[in-house]
């Protein structure tokens, strides 16, 4: 069945939104160390069916050690796509000993093509979104349990409700499930914030403004990024959007770190201004220290680098009170280039994440096929593993998780078996051992 909505999964138009995004001006930046000892290890190499492809969001790691996730396609080919492989996607599992086993896969009218990754209650059941697909051709939340029994929580509606959950939900100690859509809504379509409690029932928390419809002069947020929303233990939401202020960087704002409270008002916290000295269009997960501060990236700004008038992209920090810091802006493509992802952070206070592009120089036509990366606590980067595009994986994808030995675990977009998808791979899971 043609897909209803235009979703970004191959390899070109996933590339495209960054390269399309990237900036350059002169700029001193800050010291990066070349990659340290590392043991990277290829855990599954995607096939496309019936193991799935094109994995393009983070992994969930439970207490014993077993990683779970999703594909956008393969698994049963029920679903045409070009460039193929063909299938609407599946929930996979790789035990500790490296097996893959496929607990679920996806048909139209359970959903179809997960964006996003998976949450897990006690009882081993996991939680997540369908970009497309249900009812309304408009995306689903899903249950699936550890048996690969699956049930469609909830089928996404144009109306109100909004439509084309591409994020990551956040759960509470209820069952109840938290999350954005990146359309619908209102009249402008920007997109919510939305609760399901354990039947299924939605209720919409706060509704996206468009900062350039209806006449609306700008200044505005709208459009929820990929990394939807976190929640502190006082029940407010945090996220990141486009839009905020405007200028000649930004003609309809650079984007903004955003705030909706409890009784369901919101603020931006922080405009990005773009330019040399501030980052462009976040988009992964943020996270919070315990201090209350948010971390994460923007696809671009910083100035300096990659060819282009956007820059690289940042690392950046934005305190309880609004204030940004930059804590990294990304130099040249040997460094890394256009984070798309979120970041994790150690109890030492190193942040781990990756780019999409950028590394090997020989990769990809000079443009780099990607770099895991740790900035530590005084803004020193040191790239951990540069992908060369071949068996290894190439486009790493949001997010990163660690376990408690400091081994860390992701997922490539593309690369892997040189056999699957037209000989380019259909992604892979991998680990960074310390």
């Amino acid at each position: 069945m043609t897909n209803p909505h235009p979703v970004s999964i191959s390899r070109i138009s996933w590339r495209a939104a960054s390269i399309a995004l990237a900036f350059a001006v002169v700029l001193g930046v800050l010291p990066t160390q070349s990659a340290q000892a590392q043991t990277f290890t290829v855990l599954h190499a995607f096939q496309g069916a019936p193991d799935g492809a094109w994995p393009v969001a983070g992994l969930l790691l439970d207490p014993k050690g077993n990683l779970y996730g999703t594909t956008t396609t393969g698994g049963d080919g029920s679903c045409n796509h070009f460039p193929p492989p063909p299938g609407c996607g599946v929930v996979f599992k790789i035990d500790t000993a490296g097996k893959e086993s496929v607990l679920y896969r996806f048909g139209h009218g359970h959903g179809q093509n997960p964006l996003a990754g998976l949450v897990r209650d006690a009882k081993g059941n996991l939680y997540g979104t369908t970009n497309v697909g249900g009812h309304f051709s408009r995306g689903t939340a899903f249950k699936v349990t550890p048996t690969g029994q699956q049930t469609v929580l909830h089928a996404f509606d144009k109306g109100v409700g909004g439509s084309y959950p591409r994020a990551r939900v956040v759960r509470d100690s209820l069952g109840n499930l938290y999350g954005t859509t990146e359309t619908g809504g209102n009249s402008t379509g920007s997109g919510v914030v939305f609760k399901l409690n354990k039947f299924g029932r939605e209720k919409v928390l706060y509704t996206f403004s468009c900062y350039v419809c209806n006449g609306q002069s700008g200044g505005g947020f709208g459009f929820p990024f990929s990394g939807g929303v976190i929640r502190d233990s006082a029940g407010n939401f945090y996220g990141t959007a486009s839009g905020g202020t405007m200028n000649d960087q930004c003609k309809t704002g650079c984007g903004v770190v955003y705030k909706v409270d409890k009784a369901g008002v919101g603020v931006a916290l922080y405009s990005f201004t773009g330019g040399n000295n501030d980052g462009l269009a976040p988009s992964g997960n943020l996270i919070m220290d315990a201090a209350g501060n948010l971390y994460g990236t923007t696809q671009a700004g910083g100035g300096n680098g990659c060819g282009n008038s956007f820059g690289c992209g940042t690392v950046f920090k934005v305190d309880p009170s609004g204030h940004e810091t930059l804590l990294y802006r990304f130099a040249d493509k040997l460094d890394g280039a256009y984070p798309t992802g979120g970041l994790v952070r150690d109890p030492q206070g190193n942040l781990y994440g990756t780019t999409q592009m950028g590394g090997d120089p020989t990769c990809d036509g000079g443009f780099g096929c990607g770099v895991v990366f740790k900035i530590d606590p005084s803004g020193t980067e040191t790239t951990l593993y540069a992908f060369t595009g071949g068996t290894d994986g190439e486009f790493p994808n949001p997010d990163l998780i660690r376990d408690a030995p400091g081994n860390l675990y992701g997922t490539t977009l593309d690369g892997g078996d040189q056999t699957c998808a037209r000989k380019t791979g259909c992604g892979v899971v991998f680990k960074i051992a310390p």
